[in-house]
């Protein structure tokens, strides 16, 4: 999952059903809900089927896990056939295809509630003006360096395009030392991240080839060509570039707050976080990036499945997993909380608020605008087509 998506690396494909060592219920003869995620690596892993069975037992209610790592697909298929989880832990951006089926149930008569939650995070969890989703934790994209590099090279973090591409050329060493890299796979992955450019340079998925988009695009081609950031970027995922980044082969990269306790594992403390640099005159804004709760169930399971989302959205709840993930709280008041105790996710936490939810413009459809956006991206980069011409073909492959 490119968590993506959201962002969570995807580690060994496993599907397994509360096998993870954690207590996955409550005691006693009671109601038993069913629950889907894909969180089948640490740091989630174990700690969620923990929360899981915590908030189950405050529901009064036994929670039956089951880990399966192509949830998207899974989910789809059982949706046509009305054969929903009663709870679901979905990647955000798939949301509102799923909802489109008709499968969900609307959280608001479920009882849970967003009062406190960032707006832009309340609306990501809508469809056609109801609640399905609601997220524990949010994240986006931000500008990682190396702080050493950049004193040497006597540059300092870029806020714009322009420092951007000075900068990246200054540090970039031959093969050696490359200035920036970023995960653009042909996958979502690829689109989240590209989303962090195509956003901040105001461009809409509405519009795939608009001057904004085009814009974005030759940026990452200009980087791309000139040497400022390797070819490896098109099969890269974020965990690599992460790696990358590690062990001093790139001097900048584009990646999540999930990586801030992978670098420090790997003896990785000499750096900074910024915003993604922007066009002159523009605030970054990126992609959102998380998972939302959703109920698949009916009658007394929906209201039974409202109470334990209720609960592991609360603040206390939020908080812990933000520790454990590094995501950021969707309640405002707990974000500010952990940014006074993580001062590391400063720079996340102070420009969530920006983030734009990937199916706000285009819906259900998000999936096939993004498959034509990662195509693009890999047409241009590759150098089979310019900027221009890759995301006029996209524009037509999205709508057609």
């Amino acid at each position: 999952m490119a968590l993506v998506a959201t962002a969570t690396a995807a580690g060994l494909l496993l599907t397994a059903c509360g096998d993870d060592g954690s207590p996955q219920s409550a005691d006693g003869d009671n109601l038993t809900l069913t629950e889907m995620d894909y969180y089948n690596t640490p740091p989630g892993r174990g700690p969620l089927g923990e929360q899981l069975n915590q908030c189950g037992k405050k529901a009064g209610v036994t929670i039956k896990r089951q880990i399966v790592p192509d949830l998207r697909t899974k989910v789809l298929q059982l949706a046509n056939s009305r054969a929903l989880p009663d709870l679901i832990l979905v990647d955000n951006p798939d949301l509102q295809q799923l909802a489109a089926t008709g499968a969900l149930t609307d959280l608001g008569p479920a009882g849970v509630k967003t009062d406190g939650l960032y707006p832009n995070v309340v609306a990501a969890g809508k469809y056609q003006g109801k609640l399905y989703g609601v997220a524990p934790g949010v994240n986006q994209l931000a500008l990682y360096y190396n702080t050493s590099m950049l004193k040497k090279a006597g540059v300092k973090p870029p806020a714009t395009w322009d420092e951007l591409r000075v900068a990246a050329k200054k540090l970039t060493q031959g093969d050696t030392v490359h200035g920036i890299g970023f995960a653009v796979p042909a996958t979502e992955e690829g689109s989240f991240q590209f989303e962090s450019f195509f956003f901040g340079a105001g461009a809409s998925l509405k519009t795939l080839d608009s001057p904004q988009a085009v814009s974005a695009l030759n940026l990452l081609n200009e980087l791309v060509s000139s040497g400022s950031a390797p070819k490896d970027v098109l099969s890269w995922n974020q965990m690599n570039v992460g790696e990358q980044f590690a062990n001093g082969s790139l001097a900048m990269m584009i990646n999540g707050p999930w990586e801030l306790p992978l670098l420090r594992k790997a003896g990785m403390n000499d750096f900074g976080v910024v915003p993604v640099p922007a066009p002159a005159g523009r605030t970054p804004s990126g992609a959102l990036g998380g998972e939302v709760w959703a109920i698949g169930a009916s009658g007394e399971k929906a209201r039974k499945a409202g109470e334990v989302i209720k609960c592991m959205v609360s603040m206390e709840n939020s908080l812990e997993w933000a520790k454990l993930t590094n995501y950021v709280p969707s309640d405002e008041k707990a974000a500010a909380e952990f940014r006074a105790a993580v001062p590391s996710v400063k720079t996340f936490v102070d420009t969530i608020g920006s983030a734009k939810g990937r199916s706000e413009e285009v819906g259900p459809a998000y999936p096939k605008y993004s498959q034509a956006m990662w195509t693009a991206v890999q047409s241009a980069l590759s150098g089979s087509k310019s900027p221009s011409a890759a995301l006029t073909d996209a524009q037509k492959q999205a709508t057609e």
